[in-house]
Parts: C-alpha cells; sequence; structure tokens
C-alpha cells in the first residue's frame, strides 16, 4: 500500500524526476516541448527541489510505494498574509485512476485545517486538472497571465474553502 508522508531530502532525485516526466507529458501538447523542457529543468532541478524543502513556508508530501520508489508528490506554500497556493501535485502516470491524486490532495488539506481557503493555479488546456480540481471543490476564481514562464498562456487561480479545524 502506498503510504503518503513527508517528504525527506533522500526524496530530492525522485521528485525532480517525477515533476520533470509529468511536466513534460502534460505541457509539452499545451506550450510545446521545448518551452515545456525549459521551465522544467529550471523549476524542476534537484538544487531547487532541496531548496524549497528547506523553506519553513512550504509544506512537502510523498507517495512511496512499498518497493521505496515515489509515485506522488504535492506541495503547498503559505504566504506571509496566511494564504495558502497548492503549488504542486503530481502522480506517476501509473497512478491515474488509481485515487492517488485525491489522497495526495486530501493529505495538503488536512495539513492546512484552520486556513480559510486553498488556492492553486493551473494553466488553461491542462483539462484533466482542471476536472480534477473542480471535482474535488475547486472553483475558478480569476483567468490571469500565466506565471509559470510559460509566456503568451493563461491560467486559472482556482479556490476552495477549508473546513474549519
Amino acid at each position: 500500500m502506498t503510504q503518503i508522508r513527508a517528504m525527506t531530502e533522500r526524496d530530492v532525485p525522485s521528485v525532480s524526476r517525477l515533476l520533470g516526466e509529468s511536466w513534460r507529458r502534460t505541457y509539452s501538447p499545451i506550450i510545446g516541448a521545448e518551452t515545456t523542457a525549459r521551465i522544467s529543468d529550471d523549476y524542476h532541478a534537484p538544487q531547487k527541489i532541496a531548496a524549497e524543502l528547506a523553506d519553513d513556508n512550504k509544506m512537502s508530501f510523498v507517495a512511496e510505494r512499498p518497493d521505496g520508489s515515489i509515485a506522488g508528490y504535492a506541495m503547498a506554500e503559505m504566504d506571509e498574509t496566511g494564504n495558502v497556493m497548492l503549488d504542486r501535485l503530481h502522480i506517476d502516470n501509473s497512478e491515474f485512476g488509481t485515487g492517488l491524486a485525491a489522497d495526495m490532495l486530501h493529505a495538503v488539506l488536512a495539513a492546512h485545517s484552520g486556513i480559510p481557503s486553498i488556492a492553486l493555479e493551473v494553466i488553461e488546456g491542462n483539462d484533466r486538472a482542471l476536472a480534477f480540481y473542480r471535482k474535488h471543490g475547486f472553483e475558478v476564481v480569476e483567468r490571469r497571465p500565466s506565471s509559470h514562464g510559460a509566456e503568451g498562456h493563461a491560467s486559472f487561480i482556482m479556490r476552495r474553502p477549508l473546513p474549519r479545524a
């Protein structure tokens, strides 16, 4: 059974690889393979993932299979005003349809109970993610230029209220 737990330093190489594969699979058809690779190589480099892991305002989770391999990754960040942004939620494509993404999302939501709401950003065209988040109570609250370095593309900001602790 896959276990969701806090990410550790030893997970960095596996998480970096998972993010790179997930981004290329998801965003190459939307923003082009070259742009996707450039963004992913920058944002998902092991040293950047390790720096994020050391940031006290960021909370990272992994889904670990019984064999020790990483099947999923999620990271949420709290800003200086107390707002929470789900920055990443990625699972290995072999886990599509298993409920793992929902389990990862619920782990993030539970870790932030008591916060009024959580937001996230989805690049326009990522219909799978939009449908997933809508299914889990998120609503589009804004459309704006993408902040992921995907110039010329729009993103949707989605938000969901969180239950009080």
